[in-house]
């Protein structure tokens, strides 16, 4: 495999250094060092920069959401409950007077958008509970406590989802 090859498989492990890379922010230098290709690192460094070449520029969009949030959520006895609102397998979350917090993101949503939304919650030191997104609906399961936080950066993160990278 060439340094070239070598190296866009390696960037690829890294989503975040693509990102980077099209968002024009990376020091190729630094970049190279920080990738596991074998190699001299002036030579790696060139090869991002052509690789960055042939990336798409980076553009972010904001959606069309409405978000609110739900208190008393919690896990449901029967994953079967016509009242759940996220499933994976035998475990399902849905309003019971529990103490978690449903967030529901309706309107221009998708994978793309729930990334998006579970990086900057793992920033903001929030861990969910429990995520999914369907059609036109995203659904984010958090504790109590963390609700209000996290309703924000959630209306912050799908005001900039970067768009398709090709």
């Amino acid at each position: 495999m060439s340094l070239a090859a070598e190296t866009r498989r390696a960037v690829e492990v890294h989503p975040f250094l693509r990102q980077a890379l099209r968002a024009g922010v990376v020091n190729y230098t630094a970049a190279a060092r920080f990738l596991e290709v074998d190699g001299e690192t002036d030579a790696i460094a060139t090869a991002l920069r052509r690789y960055t070449d042939e990336l798409p520029d980076y553009e972010s969009a904001s959606r069309d959401v409405r978000v609110r949030m739900e208190s008393g959520y919690g896990r449901l006895e029967d994953p079967t409950d016509d009242h759940a609102m996220v499933t994976v397998g035998t475990t399902a979350f849905g309003p019971i007077d529990g103490d978690l917090t449903g967030i529901v993101a309706t309107g221009e949503v998708d994978g793309r958008a729930l990334a998006t939304v579970l990086e900057r919650l793992s920033i903001d030191g929030i861990d969910p509970e429990a995520t999914a997104v369907a059609d036109d609906a995203l659904f984010v399961v958090v504790d109590r406590l963390d609700g209000a936080t996290a309703v924000r950066t959630i209306e912050g993160a799908l005001e900039g989802v970067p768009s398709a990278s090709s």
